[in-house]
This record gives structure tokens, sequence and C-alpha cells, in this order.
């Protein structure tokens, strides 16, 4: 699959997609939402942050290419996470300026380095607050998003504890997948042919703890009835068992 036709899956999903259908989910325990600026070297990056009452961890997201801090999708999973009273930080990668280059040009989206940068610098702000310095951190990485959480936590293997990929890229990571010690969860469709071959060359190169969950019936943007609710009860599973209550070591 080329990275345009996936990037276009992606940004054609967020503009239709709402939440799916399926099994009703448990109330969110009480919780506080605000939106909040975060510092990433050069440039201020927007985010949500939310944070359940006793939170027992957090995960920051990473969007795929053409997508925000808005997607349906990741803002779907998040609310699974909430309810296993796990904060999530909810980013857009790119700065609103980068954003319109980047729709005329298309040059940065697939700039996983750079968008690995921006990761790096959101955690390490995450790691000064007050409210959330405290909590152990993952990374839930979508599309091209896999890609650059992977990256970054290969850069950061004491601090990211986890990692869940949802209809990723891996591959794009390249060299960082020998580096990344984080337990790592692939998750993939099964109609998603052209990127089940990725995951599982990806998987392994990946050294330590790691699982390929392919979920059946489902394509890249997981739209099918109960494919998303399948995502998120894996990656909540996933961060409840490797983001333990108690805190950073």
């Amino acid at each position: 699959m080329s990275d345009e036709r996936f990037d276009d899956q992606e940004q054609q999903g967020d503009q239709r997609a709402e939440e799916p259908d399926g099994e009703a989910r448990l109330s969110e325990p009480a919780a506080w939402s605000r939106e909040v600026t975060v510092p990433s070297g050069a440039v201020s990056l927007a985010g949500t942050l939310t944070l359940p009452e006793r939170a027992r961890g957090l995960v920051l997201f990473a969007h795929g290419s053409g997508s925000s801090r808005f997607s349906p999708r990741n803002r779907f999973v998040a609310g699974e996470l909430h309810v296993a009273r796990l904060g999530t930080l909810l980013i857009d990668l790119l700065t609103p300026e980068e954003e319109a280059i980047d729709r005329r040009t298309g040059a940065l989206r697939f700039d996983v380095g750079l968008l690995a940068e921006r990761l790096v610098g959101a955690t390490g702000w995450l790691r000064e607050q007050p409210e959330t310095r405290h909590l152990r951190i993952g990374y839930f990485g979508a599309s091209t998003g896999a890609a650059a959480a992977l990256v970054a936590a290969a850069q950061l293997p004491s601090t990211v504890r986890a990692v869940v990929s949802r209809g990723g890229r891996p591959d794009l990571a390249r060299d960082a997948l020998r580096r990344v010690r984080a337990p790592t969860l692939l998750i993939v469709g099964e109609l998603d042919t052209p990127v089940i071959p990725l995951n599982e060359a990806a998987l392994a190169v990946l050294p330590g703890e790691k699982r390929l969950e392919i979920v059946p019936g489902a394509t890249h943007l997981f739209e099918e009835p109960g494919a998303l609710e399948a995502v998120a009860r894996l990656a909540r599973d996933w961060f409840v068992r490797y983001l333990p209550a108690g805190g950073v070591d």
C-alpha cells in the first residue's frame, strides 16, 4: 500500500467516523479534562488532557497521517481507557501552520522523525506537570503515528512502559524497532491485507515483550460493527497490565 493511499484512508475516515455502535460501555469514572498547550522543542502543540479520579497511568496518543487530536476513533479508545482509570493526552503532532503546509504538500505527515520528536517533547512535559509526573506512561499510535510512537519509545526506554499500535505502519520506524524495550501490542484488521505482513515483519524484529492481534472481519479503519470496541478492549487490557497502579519507579 502506498503512503498516499494509506493517508487518504485515515483522513477520510476521520471525516465520516462516529462513535461506533455495539455493546454499551461502562460509565467513565469521575474525571477532569482540559485543553492544554504542550511545548515540544521549538513549537507548542494543542492537546486534550483527561485524568480520571485516582488515575493509575497515562497514555499519550499519536494520531495517524492527516488526522488530529479530534480523531473519533482515538477518542473512543481513550474513553475505554478512562473507564480503567487511565489518563490520556491527545495532541496535534503538527502546528496549525505546519498542517496548512502539509495539506498542500503532504511533506510532514510521513516525517516520522519529526513526529517522534514531538512525542518525546510531550512526554517530557508530562513528567514535569504536578498532576501527571507520578504516572507511568504508555503510547497509543494509530496509522503512521504508530511508527512515531515506536521511535519515541526507543529513545525513552526507561520512561515509556507500553506501546499499542492500531492499524499501524511499524515498518516506518525502521532501525528503531530493534531498540524498543517497551512491551508492544500490534493490532491489525483481518481484511487490512497490505498492512498485516508489515506488522508481522515488525513483530519479528521487536526484541522485547510483543504480540500481534488480528481483529476478525475488520478493515484498516475498524469501521465494522464491534471492531473498534475490540481494539479498545485489547488496548485497555495491555495498558492495565503494563502500567500498574503505584506510580513511577
